[in-house]
């Protein structure tokens, strides 16, 4: 299953207009997509990641952008693309408070996997 495309500009500025409403669903699809692309489909789900993360006060949700990179090398390594270990750059831009850039690069490496 491929990754759906969406427009990075578009999903964060539905995020800050609708004061990160959008974001959280942002965020469950972007989870959803990376398991399929990985072929990860038994993992944690996008409505569980929303869900964890809320309850952890945005814990899980860093860990969950060091896993996203994981899991999108193991989906670009099965592509036949070069591995970037992308994963600690979304954690250390998570870490300062700037997820919403994580989540712009996650969903970038989505689309080019669409």
């Amino acid at each position: 299953m491929k990754p759906e495309q969406r427009s990075i500009p578009v999903c964060i500025l539905l995020s800050i207009v609708t004061c990160g409403i959008y974001g959280l669903y942002w965020l469950a699809s972007m989870a959803n997509d990376i398991n399929a692309a990985s072929g990860h489909s038994d993992d944690t789900s996008g409505g569980m990641v929303v869900l964890f993360s809320i309850v952890t006060c945005g814990i899980y949700g860093i860990y969950w952008v060091y896993k996203a990179g994981q899991k999108i090398d193991e989906a670009r390594k099965a592509r036949s693309l070069p591995e970037q270990n992308n994963g600690l750059v979304y954690l250390l831009l998570s870490l300062f408070g700037l997820a919403i850039i994580a989540w712009a690069l996650i969903q970038n490496e989505l689309n080019k996997m669409a």
